[in-house]
């Protein structure tokens, strides 16, 4: 079994996710996959079957109807410390993330000292392409409204793309995080950080996807607007 395990979260993925599970496989540093897919009607779980063998790293688990990307994660996260993984990722299945990157974030939490390294568009000027302006200062706004309240240091808080060393996910009560859309991503990076973890930014280049539809909405974004303060006012009186 590998010490690295990627976790990819699906809902209607089947344009991508068996090119994805391929081009993970073909990576020279042995990295496991846990697709978690949550009843897609499209048949993308069928797919991840047909990739499985006895030996090759590939592992599923199907949930019944839309539970939510944090739900997803976090009993991903319960998978891999069950497993004995050390080094877990999170990754989309859309190609917006790149998995040629995966070798060099888990590559900085195993030698260069990050407990979480995070894939950030935002570390180097903005490396997002092919997104419309208005999606692209909602995220850039957004991060920086989140940087603002909660002083999480670093300038990606949202993002999805990132390796975490099982010590913090075994440090963080995961039964607490409480958000399910993007919000997830700030109170995964904001309980590391207050738990004393260091989380490093790794620059990548982020594409929005080809294939299939984007996931926000309008709950979403108000989810992440509120969560800020929710972790916030519960640091300072120490119900975190």
């Amino acid at each position: 079994m590998s010490d690295s395990l990627v976790i990819i979260p699906t809902f209607n993925e089947a344009h991508n996710i068996g090119r994805m599970i391929d081009q993970i496989q073909s990576l020279d540093i042995g990295i496991d996959t846990l697709v978690i897919d949550d009843g897609s009607p499209d048949g993308t779980a069928d797919i991840v079957r047909s990739k499985m063998t006895d030996k090759n790293g590939v592992f599923l688990i199907e949930r019944e109807g839309k539970q939510g990307l944090g739900t997803a994660y976090v009993a991903g996260f319960k998978y891999a410390l069950e497993k004995g993984y050390t080094y877990i990722c999170e990754m989309d299945a859309d190609f917006s993330h790149n998995p040629e990157d995966l070798p060099r974030l888990i590559e900085s939490v195993k030698s260069e000292g990050a407990d979480i390294a995070v894939g950030s568009r935002y570390s180097q000027g903005i490396s997002i392409v092919n997104w419309p302006l208005s999606r692209l200062i909602l995220s850039y706004c957004a991060n920086l409204y989140a940087r603002w309240i909660t002083g999480i240091p670093i300038k990606d808080t949202t993002a999805g793309f990132k390796c975490i060393h099982r010590k913090v996910l075994e440090a963080i009560d995961l039964d607490r995080v409480g958000s399910n859309g993007y919000a997830f991503q700030i109170e995964i990076h904001f309980r590391a950080w207050k738990a004393g973890f260091k989380l490093k930014e790794v620059s990548i280049i982020f594409r929005e996807r080809e294939e299939g539809v984007s996931k926000m909405s309008k709950s979403i974004v108000r989810e992440a607007v509120w969560k800020v303060w929710s972790l916030k006012i519960r640091s300072l009186v120490g119900s975190l």
